[in-house]
């Protein structure tokens, strides 16, 4: 399997790019397969991770000599930023994109979860992936609604697009947010590259709805988009949380340098748009030399070599696939889990003073108000149904009325669902 470490760098300096490098043709959001759309969204948001966990380290730290390569590493690394978000067309509108970074989390969680060697890691991303897949459902009404357009034609039908743990049932205490760290000096690289990949996906949609949310021409999309940039802090909380506070700032710089050569490889050997594979490949080049500039700070500055962080040959690399069988055997056994404290729990187990119910009451005090319902039933009043796209009938009974939207399911203890 490829080992960056055995790859010849080239110098921090040729890694600086002109502006005809970092302008790049964007891809065309009609013929462009969803698949090559999502690796841009992935890979922004893991530049982005990049370039503010170096700020941050940059913040704390007293070593010019470390801050200055720093300021090398993090220039290239905010150039390789705006040459990937740059790839978005200006023809295609936030909330567009929105529907393909909802797809960016049902796929790559799906897939993360289904090579996760760690059972608590595991859990938590299946218990998310139901979340970020009522979500696509709730964008693609508004999308129908709004702009007349079928998401389904943007995902091309890549994923199923029905209720998932409905997002009015989403919202948590925010001490039931917070999870066990993984220990990453035991830990299996594949974990570690599975927590540090979907912490930097999460924060990339967290961030992207703070800052298009606000700007939607209408109240409705602008309520959307608040609610669930709240779930999204949700669940950057949830995934932050496993990664390890004792790791120190040279092995997280390792880390991040890994985890980008990694993705970088595996998505140069599926990229079907040969423009942007050979930007993914360029990448790699630079990132391989960000790489072994990092193992040379961890060796000079704490006596470490990379070994003890990383083993050097990747894992299986990372494809998209269809994920939809998978989803719909998790979202069919987990959609009445909550969380209590560190653990995942039936909502009908909850004790009734239990604080997820006096939260729910204090942020859905007003069922009819939440937008993440009333979208639903906006679409509902106008065209006498919800939007939807399904290969089969929904995994959960209760979830298959396409006239009424369902605010109890996963919120209150008063039944348990029925499954088809």
């Amino acid at each position: 399997m490829f080992n960056p470490f055995e790859e010849k760098p080239i110098t921090l300096s040729d890694t600086m790019m002109d502006w005809r490098a970092v302008y790049p043709k964007p891809y065309d959001k009609h013929t462009a397969d969803p698949y090559t759309k999502v690796r841009v969204i992935l890979m922004n948001g893991i530049e982005v991770e990049s370039a503010m966990f170096s700020h941050q380290f940059h913040r704390n730290c007293s070593n010019n000599d470390i801050r200055r390569e720093l300021a090398m590493l993090r220039r290239c690394e905010q150039q390789q930023q705006k040459r990937i978000d740059w790839l978005s067309p200006p023809d295609e509108t936030a909330l567009e994109k929105t529907i393909s970074y909802e797809h960016v989390a049902v796929d790559l969680t799906s897939w993360l979860a289904q090579h996760e060697p760690d059972p608590a890691v595991k859990a938590t991303l299946d218990f998310l992936l139901l979340e970020d897949f009522d979500h696509l459902y709730r964008y693609a009404n508004l999308l129908d609604l709004d702009s007349n357009i079928p998401a389904q034609n943007l995902v091309k039908e890549y994923v199923e697009i029905m209720p998932g743990r409905p997002t009015i049932s989403e919202h948590r205490h925010p001490v039931d947010t917070v999870h066990r760290p993984v220990d990453f000096t035991t830990a299996d690289v594949r974990t570690k590259l599975n927590t540090l990949i979907i912490v930097s996906a999460e924060q990339q949609t967290m961030n992207f709805y703070n800052t298009v949310g606000g700007l939607y021409y209408n109240d409705l999309g602008r309520q959307l988009y608040q609610e669930i940039a709240l779930i999204e802090e949700q669940h950057v909380t949830h995934y932050g949380s496993l990664l390890d506070p004792n790791a120190t700032w040279l092995e997280n710089l390792l880390l991040h340098q890994y985890v980008e050569c990694f993705l970088y490889y595996s998505f140069a050997q599926d990229e079907t748009d040969k423009h942007i594979r050979s930007i993914w490949e360029q990448c790699l080049e630079q990132e391989i030399t960000h790489l072994h500039t990092a193992a040379s700070l961890l060796a000079k500055f704490e006596n470490k070599d990379w070994r003890q962080v990383v083993p050097g040959p990747f894992p299986e690399p990372l494809h998209f696939r269809d994920t939809r069988e998978y989803v719909r055997q998790i979202l069919g056994t987990q959609v009445e889990l909550t969380v209590d404290l560190e653990d995942f729990v039936d909502v009908n187990k909850l004790p009734d003073e239990h604080r997820f119910f006096w939260y729910q009451s204090r942020i859905n005090s007003d069922v009819n108000v939440v937008p993440s319902h009333v979208v639903i039933g906006k679409h509902q009043s106008k065209h006498e149904t919800d939007y939807r796209f399904q290969t089969e009938p929904h995994p959960i009974k209760n979830l298959e009325d396409r006239k009424l939207d369902n605010t109890d399911i996963g919120r209150t203890k008063s039944r348990v669902p029925e499954y088809v």
